[in-house]
């Protein structure tokens, strides 16, 4: 395992900012509001082609530790005991503080190698910037500007200097046997609290504020044999109520985790239903394709009857997806995790798929044989055959004639009649229909010299006769 590097300190110091600089990536947040990193956020920093660190962002440890801001310390305190070296990064422009004493009081305590890092000294005297933080009674300090990228080179050579060769970072691998899973839904219907569930452990900040989580945060696991990646997101809520600036961030990142998803699990509150931003959010997981998982929260807290009500309306609101399979979980007691995760392997495997152009033109021969297409204005639409297009979801291009006056319910008759030959369970089903291209449209067929000639003669000789 690669070497871990923690990044710690107060709120609003550049931890993220120089994050982002290390990993060359924008996966942090970054704004100037205090408080936005709240969970561990773990990346690569590959500057150095001999050797590699995983970093790890920590969200600010403020002065009073109430509520969220005590769950985000304790993650940062968590992460500072795992790692071979801190970070102890300070604002230069503000310089040393009561809250910085604080913080390097408790880590001191913690006996973790402590290297520190003078953040936005761009524009200042670094001699002078050193020595107020000199009471501090560090030997050596690095002086950088994460938002410029200035001193990155030597922050990274005194790191090297102070990390083994192994240390306890893991690296988020690109196996394509892992399956990804991105966990969505609206704020506060337990996305969080079902990754802890499943990882065992308190890695994801849980709080009844909506809005919580405001990066997405994935995390490698392995269970029963197999490896996923399991993307905790932050809540998407209506437009008319998205306000700040950083949780417009948090809805593109969500964005990009169904994207880059195998398979979404939309999480549903099963006391509330389906709402209209539930459905909303169903809508961009359809738009990107994805295999889809219903995972319904708070089963355990319902009686008979409301069961049987929300099963009804669940049924009802959700016909148009009735190829997604749902699953009534407790993600606070771990109740339905074993079908939840049955149901994500069957939408995987469906997802992704792989067929042969003679299975699918044998099927698609019998669909048509079983139920013809219609005519249409005395025109009968024909399909000549199809062949794959792609997986993930699984993408059928036919080619034909008059495809364009097949009526919808036809396509949506060979959709079901795939679905249900090729047991596709919870992925949607793509289909691409071309007509062929007349080779000689648009072009004009000149005559020669004879050929007109000709013509001319057979003209006049039908005149006279």
């Amino acid at each position: 395992m690669l070497p871990l590097v923690a990044l710690v300190g107060r709120p609003n110091v550049g931890k993220s900012t120089l994050f982002n600089a290390l990993t060359r990536s924008r996966d942090a947040l970054v704004h100037d509001q205090p408080g936005v990193t709240r969970d561990r956020h773990y990346g690569v920093c590959r500057l150095r082609e001999e050797r590699h660190l995983v970093v790890v962002d920590t969200g600010g440890i403020a002065e009073r530790e109430e509520g969220l801001a005590s769950a985000t310390a304790d993650q940062a305190r968590a992460a500072a005991e795992e790692a071979d070296l801190v970070l102890f990064v300070v604002d230069g422009r503000e310089g040393a503080s009561a809250l910085d004493d604080e913080i390097l009081r408790w880590l001191r305590k913690a006996a973790r190698p402590v290297l520190l890092v003078i953040n936005k000294i761009d524009g200042l005297d670094e001699d002078t910037v050193q020595a107020d933080f000199a009471r501090y009674g560090f030997s050596d300090s690095i002086c950088i500007s994460a938002a410029h990228r200035a001193g990155i080179d030597e922050l990274l050579d005194a790191t090297l200097e102070r990390v083994p060769e192994e240390g306890a970072g893991e690296v988020l691998d690109d196996d394509p046997e892992r399956v990804r899973i991105a966990f969505v839904g609206r704020p506060n219907v337990g996305k969080s609290t079902l990754v802890n569930r499943i990882l065992g452990e308190e890695r994801m900040i849980v709080s009844d504020v909506s809005g919580t989580t405001r990066d997405s945060i994935a995390v490698d696991i392995v269970r029963d044999e197999r490896k996923y990646r399991l993307v905790d997101t932050a809540g998407i809520r209506r437009k008319s109520k998205v306000d700040e600036v950083v949780e417009k961030f948090s809805i593109v990142k969500t964005i990009q985790a169904i994207e880059q998803c195998q398979v979404a699990v939309l999480m549903l509150d099963a006391s509330e239903g389906v709402t209209d931003q539930d459905a909303s959010v169903l809508g961009m997981i359809l738009d990107a394709g994805r295999a889809l998982v219903v995972a319904i929260n708070k089963w355990d807290g319902l009686t008979t009857y409301q069961r049987e009500q929300a099963q009804s309306l669940l049924a009802l609101k959700l016909g148009f997806v009735n190829w997604a399979e749902a699953v009534e979980i407790s993600a606070k007691h771990g109740s339905g995790l074993r079908e939840l995760f049955k149901s994500i392997h069957q939408a995987h495997r469906s997802a992704t798929m792989e067929f042969s152009t003679s299975e699918v033109n044998k099927a698609l021969e019998i669909a048509v044989e079983s139920n013809p297409p219609p005519s249409i204005r005395g025109h009968v639409s024909k399909l000549r055959y199809v062949h794959p297009g792609g997986s993930n979801p699984p993408t059928f291009i036919v080619h034909g004639t008059r495809l364009k006056v097949l009526p919808e319910s036809y396509k949506r008759y060979l959709e079901n009649f795939f679905r249900k030959r090729f047991k596709l369970i919870g992925t949607p089903v793509n289909f691409i229909f071309r007509e062929g291209v007349n080779p000689y449209e648009g072009k004009k067929n000149v005559l020669t010299e004879r050929q007109v000639a000709k013509k001319k003669r057979l003209i006049r000789h039908a005149k006279r006769r």
